[in-house]
């Protein structure tokens, strides 16, 4: 369990401090630099989870088979979530949780259905925990990329349980003309001030786009209604991992949402700042990120690096690990991200990885000011 949490604070400066943190069985000795101060697990009000991209490659979906997941990284990072004090109120798997890529909506389910028994049957499933799967393209696209309404049906047959929380976004047509019935695909609720936006980044007819009309009147209604913090969560971020930290020079667009519509992205993105909202968390980069996006204080952050394959980025030794970031709700009303993560093992991304302990990547305050 936490012993202590971290969040950056201009108002308490520590020098050189080293503090020991551990999370049930995993321990780390995290030095903090000048400007971080402690919090206890007293002054958080609540936290959150998001990690995406654990599907493994398609060689390997036979070896995973059914579940097509890298059950080694799924199952330790839910034994690792399952034990952190004070539990987080959701976490929020963001797409690619399998291979997918399927014009058979029946190999899907059965992929799906092997996800969710590796859930069930973890330690995570018995905690207070909510888990709240959002899909990803490999969820809802067929073999030449395309989202297809079976996928997306198969998706919320099987997912079901977990998706209680939907309904009230945006059906077919609409101003965002939209194809199919999204009000369980993106969507939002409240939870103790703090409003979440959850985003299908590839509808049926559009893929890589959100609702963008919708969105946009959801946020203005949500800072109206005078909520303290907003979150969107997607699969696609709205601003990638840049392609020039890629290690392939050849690669000079970013993979998001302004990939194929730019103009929407950029209201998207306008959208979010102009209601003050903290973050988008999104995956789809199988990396760790965080950046400041254009026009404001809104941050992007890439939780891609949940087992799937990492990108290969010029700077890889810095970047090669698989893990889960958490975001802290402070009753003071700031915001802190931690990113934890283990080293890629020495023998593969499916390889076993005890040897290689969880310790804290990254930690910064995300409040807007």
């Amino acid at each position: 369990m936490f012993k202590k949490r971290l969040y950056t604070s201009a108002l308490i400066f520590i020098i050189a401090l080293v503090s020991a943190l551990s999370i049930g069985a995993f321990s780390q000795k995290i030095a903090q630099a000048a400007d971080e101060a402690i919090f206890s697990s007293g002054d958080i009000q609540f936290s959150f989870v998001v990690v995406g991209c654990n599907r493994v490659d398609k060689s390997d979906i036979e070896a995973t088979a059914p579940s097509t997941a890298n059950i080694e990284q799924l199952n330790r990072t839910f034994k690792e979530i399952a034990e952190l004090s004070p539990p987080p109120k959701f976490l929020f798997f963001a797409g690619d949780l399998v291979y997918g890529y399927t014009p058979d909506a029946n190999i899907l389910e059965n992929q799906l259905k092997g996800w969710r028994q590796l859930y069930e049957n973890s330690p995570l499933a018995s905690k207070p925990t909510e888990l709240i799967p959002i899909p990803g393209n490999h969820e809802v696209q067929d073999d030449k990329k395309v989202a297809y309404e079976a996928a997306e049906k198969t998706w919320l047959k099987v997912m079901a349980p977990y998706l209680k929380r939907g309904g009230n976004g945006p059906n077919s047509g609409g101003e965002d003309k939209l194809k199919t019935d999204q009000s369980f695909l993106t969507y939002s609720f409240d939870y103790q001030g703090t409003h979440f936006v959850l985003l299908n980044t590839d509808p049926v007819g559009k893929d890589w786009s959100v609702p963008v009309n919708w969105i946009s009147k959801d946020l203005a209604a949500a800072r109206q209604n005078k909520v303290k913090h907003i979150f969107a969560i997607g699969h696609k971020p709205a601003h990638g991992y840049p392609a020039n930290l890629l290690e392939d020079k050849t690669i000079n667009t970013e993979d998001d949402l302004g990939k194929v519509y730019p103009e929407l992205r950029d209201e998207f993105w306008t959208a979010l700042v102009s209601n003050h909202s903290e973050a988008m968390l999104a995956a789809h980069n199988h990396v760790y990120y965080r950046a400041k996006g254009p026009n404001g204080n809104t941050w992007q952050i890439i939780a891609g690096n949940g087992g799937s394959k990492l990108e290969k980025v010029a700077d890889q030794k810095s970047m090669n690990f698989f893990g889960f970031t958490v975001v802290n709700v402070l009753k003071n009303g700031r915001v802190n991200i931690v990113s934890y993560g283990r080293d890629i093992p020495a023998n593969g991304y499916l390889a076993p990885s005890s040897e290689n302990p969880t310790t804290i990547r990254d930690r910064l305050d995300i409040t807007w000011e």
